[in-house]
C-alpha cells in the first residue's frame, strides 16, 4: 500500500512571510552594497530597485505556480509537474547549485566581517592570518554549521528575522535624522548620478541580484503554509516589499550622510572600490559614530551566518528531494534517526568548500549566485507560461495579471541580465556553464534511468501529473479474438494513467472475407471489449477498419493516432511470425509494445504472483516500473527478480549479481520484491519450471531502434527479434506472459 505523506500546513501569512524576508533582508545587502557602489556609483540604488521589479515579476510567477501546485519544492516541483523528469532535472540541478553558490558568498562575507571584527579588537594581528582570514573563517563557518544541521533544532529564525529589520530600521532613522539635522548638498553627493555608465548599472544589477533572493523559500515550504491560495501570493509579495522598504531607504542613506561631506558620484565609487565589504559598516560610522559601525558588523556576522545556515539546508533539501526522484544518487535520499539528510548535508557542503577556494572574491561569488538564480527564475517564467496552458485558468485561486505579458517580460529581464553578467563576469559564466554540462553528462550517463522509472511509476500512482505535463498517452489495443478481449482491456486499463489516459480499440476485417461474418466476429470481439471496459469504468475509443493486411494496418493507425504504446495479445509464436511479421511491425514502430500470451479467463487484477527474469540490462524498467505501479494500486502480490547465471560463476561473482538484482527490486518495486540467483546451465529450464506456480512472467526482447533498411525480415538484429529465449518462454510456460519492448531513437 502507498500512503502521500501531506506535511501539516502550520505556516500563517505571517510566518511564511517571515521566512521569506529572513531569507531576503541581511547578508546580500551587507556583502554587496559596495560592489554595486563601486561599478555604478549613485546609480547603484537604481540597480536595486530596477532589481526588485524584476523580482516582483518573478514572484508574481512563483505565486501563480505555487497555488496551482501547493506543495513543498518550489522550481523543482513546478518543473517535475508541468513539464518532464529531464527538464526537472536540469531545474533542479540549476537550483541546488544555486544555493550552494549562495552558501559561498554568505561564508565568505562572514570571512571578511570577520577578518574586520578580528582588525578592529587586534591591534597587530599576523600578516598570515589577514592575507587568508576571510577563508579560513568561511571554512569555520561552513563546518561548524553543517555540524549544527546533522541534528534538528527548535528555529529560531523569526527572533533572528526581527532583530535585523529592527537594526536596519535604527540604520535608517539615524541616517535621515542625521540628514535632517544637517543637510547636505544632495545635487552634488548624487552627481553625476550615473558615473559608472549604463553598463554599469547593468553590472550592479548582476552582482547584487542575489541580495533580493528568498523569496523562493517560501514556494520551496508551499506545502506547510494554511491556505496557501490566499497566504502563498501576500507573503512573497510583502516579503520582497518589505525587504526594497529596507534596502532602498539605506542605500540612499549611505549615498548622503554615509561619505565624507563634499563627496560627490566618482568618490563613492572610489569609496566602493576601496572596501566594498566594509562599505555600510564605514558609512554607519561616519553617522552614528562607534555604535553604528559595531551594530553593522554584529549584524553583518549574524546575517551571513543565517543566510550560510539557510542555503546549506536548501542545498541539501533539494538534492534529498531529487534523490527521491531518481534524478540524483538513491544515497543522498537517505535520512538519519532524526530525519536529516546526512549524505545531501555532507555532499552540499563539500561542493561549497571546493567552490570557495576556486572564487576570487565576495564579488565574484555575488556575481555568479546571482547569474544561477537569473537563469532558475527564467525557467519559472516559462513554466508559468505553459503550465497556464494546460490548467483551467478558471480554478486557479490566484491568477497572473496582464498573462503572458509579465512572465515573458520577467523571463526575457531574467535571461537578459544573466547573460550580461556571464560575459562581464567570465568566471561566473564559467562556473555555471561547467556545473550545466557537468549535470547533463552525469544525468545521460547514470541516472536517467532510474529516473525515468521512478517518474513512469509516479504518472501512473498521480495521473494528474500526466495531465498537468499537456499529456493524454494512448494505448492501441488490436484484438480479434473474443476469447482474450476482457484480459487486453485490463492490462490497457493498468498501463495507462486513470481518467487521463486513453485506449483504442481496434480490429481490423480483411478485405478478401465476405462481409457479414466479418462484422457479426467484429461486433462479437468489441461487444466483450466494451463490457470488460464497462467493468473497468474505463471508457475506450473503438476503430474498424478494412484492409489486405491487418500487420500493416495496426503500423498504419498507430502512427496515425500518436499511439504511445502498443498491447498486443499473441497465442503463439510461430518461426514466421516472430521472426517475419512482428519483427516487420516493430521494426516499423516508435512506440512502446508489449506483446501478451494469456491463459483463458485470464484476470490482470487477479494476480498473486510474478516472476520477472533479469538477463542484466535494464533497458525496460520504464514499462516494468507502470506495471509494477499499477499492481500495487490494485493490492497485495508476490514479485520476485530472477536471475539465472551459469554454473561454474565464483560465489563473488554469484553475490555481486545478486546485490545488483536487490537493488532493481528495491528501486523497481519499493522493497516489495524478492530477488534469487538460480546457478543452471539450463536457464530455460530453470524458468518454465519457475512459471508453473506463477500468474505472471514478464520479459524484456532486445532494445530496439529503427533500422537503416527496412523489409520482412532484413535486418532483425538492428530492429526487434523477439529471441529464443523468449518465444521459447511465450511458447512452453503455462502461465500468461508479457513480452515488453521499449523503442528509443
Amino acid at each position: 500500500m502507498f500512503i502521500k505523506m501531506i506535511p501539516t500546513r502550520h505556516l500563517s501569512f505571517i510566518g511564511a512571510s517571515s521566512i521569506g524576508v529572513g531569507a531576503i533582508v541581511g547578508g546580500g545587502i551587507l556583502a554587496l552594497a559596495g560592489t554595486a557602489f563601486a561599478v555604478a556609483g549613485p546609480s547603484a540604488i537604481l540597480a536595486f530597485a530596477l532589481n526588485g521589479g524584476i523580482a516582483l515579476l518573478t514572484a508574481l510567477s512563483f505565486a501563480e505556480l505555487s497555488v496551482a501546485y501547493p506543495s513543498s519544492g518550489g522550481s523543482y516541483t513546478f518543473a517535475k509537474r508541468a513539464l518532464n523528469v529531464r527538464t526537472a532535472f536540469v531545474v533542479g540541478w540549476i537550483v541546488c547549485f544555486a544555493s550552494i553558490v549562495a552558501a559561498v558568498l554568505y561564508a565568505l562575507g562572514f570571512g571578511v566581517y570577520a577578518v574586520i571584527l578580528l582588525k578592529t579588537l587586534w591591534a597587530n594581528p599576523p600578516l598570515w592570518l589577514l592575507a587568508g582570514g576571510e577563508r579560513l573563517f568561511a571554512l569555520f563557518a561552513c563546518i561548524i554549521y553543517t555540524i549544527l544541521l546533522l541534528k534538528p533544532s527548535r528555529s529560531e529564525g523569526d527572533m533572528a528575522t526581527y532583530g535585523k529589520v529592527i537594526v536596519f530600521a535604527l540604520l535608517i532613522l539615524a541616517g535621515l535624522w542625521a540628514l535632517a539635522a544637517k543637510p547636505l548638498e544632495l545635487k552634488q553627493n548624487l552627481s553625476p548620478f550615473f558615473t559608472g555608465g549604463l553598463g554599469g548599472l547593468i553590472q550592479a544589477m548582476g552582482f547584487s541580484f542575489i541580495a533580493l533572493q528568498g523569496f523562493d523559500l517560501i514556494a520551496a515550504v508551499a506545502g506547510e503554509v494554511k491556505e496557501p491560495s490566499r497566504n502563498l501570493p501576500r507573503s512573497m509579495i510583502v516579503s520582497l516589499l518589505i525587504a526594497l522598504a529596507i534596502y532602498l531607504p539605506l542605500l540612499f542613506v549611505v549615498m548622503t550622510v554615509g561619505v565624507e561631506a563634499g563627496s560627490n558620484g566618482h568618490d563613492l565609487m572610489r569609496l566602493g572600490q576601496a572596501e566594498p565589504e566594509a562599505l555600510i559598516a564605514l558609512a554607519a560610522k561616519r553617522y552614528m559614530g562607534p555604535l553604528g559601525y559595531w551594530l553593522v558588523v554584529v549584524a553583518a556576522l549574524l546575517a551571513m551566518l543565517s543566510a550560510l545556515r539557510a542555503n546549506l539546508f536548501a542545498a541539501s533539501r533539494i538534492a534529498q528531494t531529487m534523490a527521491k526522484d531518481g534524478t540524483l544518487p538513491k544515497q543522498l535520499a537517505r535520512l538519519n534517526a532524526q530525519g536529516i539528510p546526512v549524505n545531501g548535508l555532507f555532499l552540499s557542503n563539500f561542493i561549497i568548500i571546493i567552490i570557495l577556494f576556486l572564487m576570487p572574491n565576495v564579488a565574484a561569488a555575488g556575481a555568479a549566485a546571482s547569474l544561477i538564480f537569473l537563469i532558475s527564475f527564467a525557467l519559472v517564467h516559462g513554466i508559468a507560461i505553459l503550465a497556464r496552458r494546460r490548467i483551467e485558468p478558471t480554478s486557479l485561486p490566484f491568477k497572473l495579471p496582464l498573462f503572458p505579458l509579465i512572465p515573458s517580460l520577467g523571463g526575457l529581464a531574467c535571461m537578459a541580465l544573466a547573460a550580461f553578467q556571464g560575459w562581464v563576469v567570465p568566471a561566473a559564466g564559467g562556473i555555471a556553464l561547467v556545473w550545466l554540462v557537468l549535470g547533463l553528462g552525469i544525468y545521460g550517463l547514470w541516472l536517467e534511468p532510474r529516473a525515468r522509472r521512478t517518474d513512469a511509476a509516479a504518472e501512473i500512482l498521480d495521473p494528474s501529473l500526466v495531465q498537468l505535463r499537456g499529456r493524454s498517452p494512448l494505448i492501441l489495443v488490436p484484438i480479434a479474438n473474443p476469447d482474450n478481449a476482457a484480459s487486453l482491456v485490463s492490462v490497457a486499463s493498468a498501463l495507462i494513467p486513470a481518467k487521463v489516459g486513453r485506449v483504442l480499440l481496434l480490429s481490423v476485417m480483411p478485405k478478401n472475407q465476405v462481409l457479414s461474418p466479418a462484422l457479426a466476429n467484429t461486433q462479437k470481439v468489441l461487444a466483450k471489449a466494451l463490457e470488460a471496459s464497462a467493468n473497468l469504468k474505463l471508457y475506450p475509443e473503438a476503430l474498424t477498419t478494412l484492409a489486405d493486411d491487418p500487420w500493416q494496418e495496426m503500423a498504419r493507425v498507430a502512427k496515425s493516432h500518436g499511439c504511445e504504446s502498443l498491447l498486443l495479445g499473441v497465442n503463439q509464436l510461430s518461426d514466421e511470425v516472430a521472426e517475419g511479421r512482428l519483427s516487420q511491425l516493430f521494426d516499423n514502430l516508435d512506440c512502446d509494445i508489449i506483446l501478451l500470451r494469456l491463459p483463458s479467463n485470464w484476470n490482470f487484477t487477479g494476480l498473486k504472483r510474478i516472476i520477472i527474469p533479469i538477463a542484466g540490462g535494464s533497458q525496460h524498467d520504464v514499462l516494468r516500473a507502470r506495471l509494477l505501479a499499477s499492481l500495487a494500486k490494485e493490492g497485495s502480490y508476490e514479485l520476485e527478480f530472477v536471475r539465472v547465471l551459469s554454473e561454474d560463476v565464483t560465489e563473488a561473482s554469484a553475490t555481486r549479481a545478486l546485490r545488483a538484482l536487490e537493488q532493481i527490486a528495491t528501486e523497481e518495486a519499493w522493497g516489495n520484491a524478492k530477488a534469487k540467483i538460480i546457478q543452471s546451465s539450463n536457464p530455460l529450464e530453470e524458468i518454465i519450471k519457475l512459471a508453473s506456480s506463477q500468474d505472471l512472467i514478464v520479459l524484456g526482447s532486445a532494445k530496439r531502434s529503427r533500422p537503416k533498411t527496412k523489409g520482412v525480415g532484413k535486418n532483425i538484429d538492428q530492429g526487434l527479434s523477439i529471441g529464443l529465449f523468449a518465444k521459447a518462454i511465450v511458447q512452453h510456460a503455462p502461465c500468461a506472459v508479457a513480452v515488453i519492448s521499449r523503442h528509443e531513437d
